[in-house]
């Protein structure tokens, strides 16, 4: 049983929301063997009753509050000292102290980090062997945003991008592995960081397919009359945002001219001002919800018309799994295994959506054959521990102790 450290962006429970699905899966995968040391934040009041479930799991817990407010504010001294807004966001003095105790009382042997931003908590301990799960390329995601918004913006984003990529090939350098949560993402990364390419690889994202399973005893949320397209997620991330915002403008309009039934439901915490002000007739902001699965297992479709989109999203294997037709943009279907057209269909443009949308509206047989092929796809390939075995074989192999 080997000592480890994991640092966390986020408190990785309950799993409800994307990167805390990964991180969340991949704390119980260490502690199957291991003893867990986990440092992380907190940034949303909602989780706190949650934080007596990691004490009882984890050797020990040190959680610091995170205000998003008060952390981009005080991210902008990035801007007079040339580094990564990132890595101002997510520095806490508190964790560093404790991290440092940690590593100095409890004979750590290994650190497991989380998200490149974690990295610089064991940056100044080149000792200590470190395994990074950077799960995408966030440099790229910045850069990806660049384009999309307007000066001063545009600029941050852009140095934003630059800088984190020279930080995530920094620590990429001195980590024994570099996981991605897709092939893709792992390539791109390696094609920007050569030197690191020796010791990067792919751990992809699961699925827990019994938990993300139909229920005939699971009422509907929804209405006899309407026709529900479905998308789920957290609403205050901005590339959900602008899918949403874009789907309510580019498509929903084209789609209600024939079925006039059809209501777009935003299930999802947290939804922005802009996303709020969305809601319509025709348009339901449900803000969080108790349990997700009613409003997938009872959607007509489920679409997910991410423009921006990095590694695989939950969001689809979920969907997948609850035996639901899924339509994604071609951007997010491309990192999910699956065969497109039969298991998980694809669209580019409004028209795109639309056509198939409309397709398995009037089609609830062609829909429960998409559904019950994507479910097949999931419970085969999108195990959680088939992917997180990966880890093991960076991890302190001589104190292992198998029941």
């Amino acid at each position: 049983m080997a000592n480890i450290l994991y640092l966390v962006h986020r408190l990785p429970y309950p799993p409800n929301k994307g990167d805390k699905v990964r991180s969340y899966h991949l704390l119980k995968h260490l502690l199957r063997h291991h003893r867990v040391y986990l440092g992380t934040f907190i940034d949303d009041p909602e989780d706190d009753p949650h934080i007596a479930t990691l004490q009882s799991l984890c050797a020990d817990l040190h959680v610091s509050r995170l205000n998003p407010r008060r952390a981009k504010f005080r991210s902008l001294k990035a801007l007079l000292t040339g580094e990564a807004l990132t890595l101002r966001y997510y520095r806490d003095a508190p964790l560093k102290n404790w991290v440092d105790r940690t590593c100095r009382r409890r004979q750590i042997d290994i650190a497991v980090i989380f998200s490149s931003a974690m990295a610089q908590y064991v940056e100044h301990m080149p000792r200590l062997t470190t395994v990074i799960d950077f799960v995408d390329v966030d440099s790229a995601k910045w850069t990806q945003y660049a384009p999309r918004h307007r000066w001063p913006l545009s600029w941050v984003y852009r140095r934003e991008g630059r800088l984190l990529l020279e930080y995530e090939r920094r620590m990429a350098a001195r980590a024994a592995r570099s996981f991605f949560v897709t092939e893709k993402e792992a390539s791109l990364f390696c094609s920007q960081a050569p030197e690191c390419a020796v010791r990067v690889e792919a751990m992809g994202n699961g699925v827990d397919a019994d938990y993300f399973s139909s229920d005939a005893r699971r009422a509907s949320p929804y209405a006899t009359a309407e026709l529900p397209v479905v998308f789920t997620g957290a609403m205050d991330y901005w590339p959900n945002i602008d899918a949403v915002t874009w789907f309510t403008a580019e498509v929903l309009p084209k789609l209600l001219q024939n079925r006039p039934q059809a209501r777009f439901y935003i299930v999802g915490r947290s939804p922005s001002a802009e996303v709020q002000a969305l809601a319509s007739e025709s348009i339901v902001v449900t803000g969080t919800v108790p349990d997700v699965r009613p409003y997938l297992q009872h959607a007509a479709v489920v679409v997910a018309p991410l423009r921006i989109a990095r590694g695989i999203q939950n969001k689809i294997l979920e969907a997948m799994s609850m035996s639901r037709p899924v339509i994604a943009s071609t951007e997010c279907a491309a990192a999910v295994d699956a065969v497109l057209g039969e298991e998980l269909l694809t669209a580019s443009n409004p028209e795109d959506y639309v056509a198939a949308i409309s397709k398995m509206l009037d089609s609830p047989e062609i829909a429960a054959a998409v559904g019950k092929a994507a479910r097949q796809r999931v419970t085969g390939c999108y195990s959680w521990d088939a992917h997180m075995t990966k880890i093991d074989r960076y991890l302190p192999v001589a104190k292992m102790e198998y029941a």
